[in-house]
């Protein structure tokens, strides 16, 4: 039945496109209201397991209110309540963010994204900087320490603490209400998610990567329109939809 999952899912190149700037992102319209349904037929047990901020995330979904782990799990929203990262508490990282802005100034689409408990560094804009742009993500994390370490993702690196990882909240909503003793499944799209993966997987639950690369998900769909259509599917006919390469 599907009373008995628990649904976690990217943000990023799973549920919404890839963009070339990251505050372009933008939401389906009725992706909230698809979400909403599938939430109730799974008794709450749906969560949003991003990179991104939750308060970036809950004004991209307003006025509904989803489960959340942001940053990589350094804050999380479970059955809600909340638990926020605190920036002040990362001094080293903030004048490691001043640094960054300084260091790519005058290289034209090499963007710093300021998440407050991270920062990421993106190239999207100009593939040409890659190099320079991992040599100077490289540069920071080891002037950093040991607290430290870089998520690599899609034209993106970013540095965060060495605590944070998809996997590891996983975990954490699956020891809690209504996630415990539900079988987990994990959508997503990129290296970020792979750890995500490998935690569901050893669940003995469903990992669904979203595009191509190489991968340890169990299935795979083309596209972000791919998985809303089953999304759709699931909440309106109350079929799990992941049996295959579609739905």
């Amino acid at each position: 039945m599907n009373e008995n999952y628990a649904l976690f899912l990217d943000f990023d190149g799973t549920l919404v496109d890839i963009v070339e700037r990251p505050d372009a992102v933008a939401v389906e319209p009725e992706l909230p209201r698809i979400l909403t349904r599938l939430k109730e037929r799974l008794g709450g047990a749906l969560a949003i397991i991003s990179g991104r901020p939750v308060a970036f995330l809950d004004g991209r979904f307003a006025p509904h209110r989803f489960d959340m782990a942001g940053l990589h799990g350094l804050e999380h929203r479970i059955a809600g309540r909340l638990s926020m990262c605190d920036p002040e508490e990362h001094p080293a990282l903030r004048e490691t963010v001043a640094r960054l802005n300084r260091i790519v100034a005058d290289k034209d689409g090499v963007l710093i994204e300021d998440k407050g408990c991270s920062v990421a560094i993106h190239w999207r804009l100009a593939p040409h900087e890659k190099d320079f742009a991992l040599a100077t993500a490289r540069a920071a994390v080891e002037a950093l320490g040991d607290n430290y370490r870089i998520q690599y993702g899609k034209a993106v690196a970013e540095i965060l603490p060495s605590a944070a990882g998809k996997g590891k909240v996983i975990e954490r909503f699956l020891e809690e209400s209504p996630y415990r003793g539900r079988h987990p499944i994990f959508v997503g799209d990129d290296l970020t998610d792979e750890n995500g993966f490998k935690t569901v997987n050893a669940h003995g639950g469903l990992s669904v990567r979203i595009g191509p690369g190489e991968t340890v998900a169990k299935v795979r769909l083309g596209t972000p329109a791919d998985l809303r259509h089953c999304l759709s599917t699931w909440a309106l006919e109350g079929s799990l939809p992941f049996r295959g390469d579609d739905c």
